[in-house]
């Protein structure tokens, strides 16, 4: 099937080809025609999803949705950035701003077209009466609300941790790697602050949600909607990723091999959207986001990257002494006043509103009462931080060295870079702007007095960083992969990363040779072997009910989808073990609700001993694993019968991809997906314990053979498009759930092979 459109703006004629799984392959005669229809092919597939993303980030939907997003709006609005553009662009590359412009320009052909009734409108706005609208260049990086927010929200817990209980209790909620010395707790500021300090914050960053009494609040009640209930949201501590580099000598080929599948919460429809763009000087295929040109993870014919989040510390919570009636703070030896910004807002249904905006030195002030205030101080408001915008330069490196060196004005998010080439190169490098703290480790709120501020980044050429290790691979699974030696006093990066096991499972697998083609690394990503289960259920006593016991101690520790032994462990675990141990170590309510669910690694250090002074609080150990598994047991007979071998981890472990617009009834979602993994497996399936559907796991999967491009697979969920009753908009959802790839064409033969329909584009006036 081949249409024609004709679109003004185009150069020259420039084809989309759509293959069999729905991957748009862009061909164009110039570099401006390149990103101009990749704007024009995600607003084609993702009209409502990037529309929204854009009005989310600009703090504009009220004006569609009325009064119950205004707060969303002005909490948004305190996080764009707000400095010059000149050193904005310039940390992307000497053409982002080029890029963006006919990225956004493409997308308002497109939504030209739409508006015109030349091109469907998709069906969510005709659900909620509204029309998509046009953008400016500026918009693609100005957002920051969408970039993954670092240990804001965890400062704050730990505070309130900290005050109820002591330090070592909150490793129930985050582990610290390395220790951390006692005397950082007296870093920690001197007030009272709420528990709910930062809802502001968590309001800027949080999805846009919809239900009828939203819809239909009045200017009135706009202040009911200024909270996110934490039901409509994941731990953001869950939302990690692998990836990895096999250098040629360890492979079945002599090529390389890259891996990349970043765990993201799930939703239709999905955050990624895989792409292949072509034009003078340009072949890059890979996974980006589609509000954004360009990729993150994939290859450009010569090199093959990815990345996964490195868990630096880019934020600190910053709390002042207010005087002149909150309007100013105290600083060094005087004092400052917070500055004032009112901006309007527009509101569907009622006037025009005006409401202030306040910053102090740091940045956006989300709290001030009874005498204090507080900031947060964070990367991704200063310039060169647009997530993921430096993979501009980054994208188009075909050498380790210019690949290096592209990263050192990555901003945000604090990123493991891995890379492999034609040439045999490998190399991980993380990249960020790392604040320099000295003297503390930004773990805690702090003063916003002076005595604690930044001076300037570490960038990725100060970051540590492997070229083709004697080990024949790089890895990360967000794990603390800060090599010995580094000095965490003086040059502090991060101490709250992923102790989940991971990072072990894939050295340990590429290691013994397991991961040496590309099935091999297909099947490392969709392994479900977890060393943390494996460890719990190896401590059944011999006193539990016979058999629940010997069903765990029969058990391999892989979650996978058709075990009954994963099935009784995950129970156990998220519905009988974890909140029992909670309730014996954090008793009063008010402190356990910040532990839940409790971290996995140290529920089994306290089960083991390992944290002595928790075992030592937990009482009798056996007691509680023999009770709790007798209660899990039960809770499996009455759910699915008495015969084990009945049970499948996969019928209670549902793979599920909502959409924004479900509770108005509009029937969009995908799932719900038998599929295998857990919290701990490197196939991760992070599961709520009320319902087992799948909230976090990978976004995209993609194993890139290095020079044999045509061999390289992936996989999107659920689907490429975004428009529901589209063919695909749900295909790959089920292929992703059984750990199932699809070939990444590539080639000019292949792709063509495989093309299903085509578009022809033309320019016009």
């Amino acid at each position: 099937m081949d249409d024609t459109l004709t679109l003004p703006g185009l150069d020259a004629p420039a084809s989309i080809a759509i293959d069999r799984w729905g991957l748009a392959h862009i061909r164009a005669g110039t570099v401006h025609d390149v990103f101009f229809l990749q704007g024009f092919n995600a607003a084609r597939d993702r009209l409502w999803q990037i529309d929204l993303w854009r009005k989310r980030g600009l703090g504009l939907l009220a004006a569609d949705f009325g009064p119950g997003y205004l707060m969303q709006d002005r909490a948004a609005r305190l996080f764009l950035y707000r400095g010059e553009m000149a050193p904005e662009w310039a940390a992307y590359g000497e053409d982002a701003e080029e890029i963006c412009t006919a990225f956004a320009n493409g997308i308002n052909a497109a939504v030209d077209l739409v508006l015109a009734g030349s091109m469907p409108l998709p069906p969510e706005f005709e659900t909620l009466g509204t029309r998509p609208a046009h953008w400016q260049a500026e918009d693609v990086v100005r957002i920051r609300t969408h970039c993954l927010s670092r240990n804001a929200a965890s400062e704050l817990a730990r505070m309130q941790v900290h005050r109820l209980a002591d330090p070592e209790t909150d490793l129930l909620r985050a582990p610290l790697s390395p220790p951390v010395p006692a005397e950082e707790w007296r870093q920690m500021a001197r007030a009272d602050l709420p528990a709910n300090a930062l809802a502001v914050y968590e309001l800027a960053t949080a999805p846009v949600t919809f239900s009828k009494e939203r819809l239909a609040a009045t200017l009135d009640e706009a202040g009911q909607w200024s909270q996110v209930d934490a039901k409509k949201t994941v731990h953001r501590d869950m939302e990690g990723s692998n990836n990895w580099a096999i250098a040629p000598d360890m492979t079945e080929t002599g090529r390389a091999i890259m891996a990349s599948d970043p765990h993201r919460q799930h939703a239709a429809p999905s955050l990624r959207y895989m792409v292949h763009l072509t034009g003078p000087g340009l072949d890059l295929i890979g996974a980006g986001e589609p509000s954004s040109p360009g990729i993150m993870a994939g290859h450009n014919g010569k090199a093959a990257f990815s990345l996964t989040i490195f868990c630096a510390d880019q934020e600190d919570v910053m709390v002042y002494e207010t005087t002149d009636q909150g309007r100013s703070y105290r600083y060094g030896d005087g004092s400052e006043q917070f500055t004032e910004v009112t901006e309007t807002f527009a509101v569907k249904g009622a006037p025009d509103q005006n409401l202030t905006l306040s910053f102090s030195r740091h940045g956006p002030v989300v709290w001030n009462s009874d005498g204090a205030a507080l900031a947060v101080r964070t990367v991704f408001t200063d310039p060169g931080s647009a997530p993921y915008m430096a993979s501009l330069k980054s994208m188009r490196a075909t050498d380790v060295g210019s690949f290096c060196q592209s990263l050192e004005t990555w901003g945000a998010p604090s990123v493991n870079m891995v890379y492999a080439d034609t040439s045999g190169d490998i190399c991980w490098q993380p990249a960020a702007y790392v604040p320099r703290r000295s003297g503390w480790r930004g773990l805690v709120p702090v003063a916003g007095d002076g005595s604690h501020e930044w001076e300037g980044y570490f960038t990725a050429a100060e970051l540590p960083g492997l070229r083709n290790p004697e080990c024949g691979f790089v890895h990360s699974a967000n794990e603390m992969n800060v090599p010995e030696g580094w000095d965490h006093d003086s040059r502090p990066i991060g101490f709250e990363w992923f102790e989940d096991g991971r990072a072990d499972r894939i050295a340990d697998m590429i290691g013994n040779g397991n991961a040496r083609d590309v099935a091999g690394s297909c099947a490392l990503q969709c392994d479900t072997f977890s060393a943390a289960a494996a460890g719990i259920a190896a401590l059944v006593p011999e006193g539990a009910p016979a058999p629940a016991r010997d069903l765990l101690r029969g058990w391999d520790g892989y979650a996978r989808d058709d075990s009954a032994a994963a099935l009784l462990f995950e129970l156990w675990l998220s519905r009988h073990l974890r909140p029992a141990l909670l309730d014996a170590l954090a008793p009063d309510p008010d402190l356990r609700r910040f532990l839940v669910p409790g971290n996995i690694p140290t529920v089994l250090r306290a089960l083991t001993g390992a944290r002595a002074a928790l075992a030592e609080r937990l009482g009798d150990r056996e007691t509680l694993l023999t009770d709790t598994l007798a209660a899990a047991w039960q809770e499996a007979v009455e759910r699915f019968g008495d015969d084990p071998a009945g049970w499948r981890w996969g019928d209670l472990h549902k793979g599920y991809f909502r959409h924004a617009l479900t509770p108005l009834g509009t029937g969009h979602d995908v799932g719900p997906l038998s599929t295998g993994g857990s919290s701990t497996t490197v196939m991760l399936g992070h599961y709520d314990a009320s319902d087992f559907r799948v909230q976090t796991g990978a976004s995209v999967r993609m194993v890139v053979d290095v020079g044999a491009w045509d061999n390289s697979v992936w996989i999107n969920a659920p689907g490429q498009s975004g428009v529901p009753g589209s063919t695909h908009y749900d295909d790959l959802a089920p292929m992703w759930a059984a750990g199932d790839y699809v070939p990444m064409h590539y080639s000019a033969e292949a792709v063509d092979a495989a093309t299903v329909s085509r578009i022809a584009l033309v320019p016009g006036v």
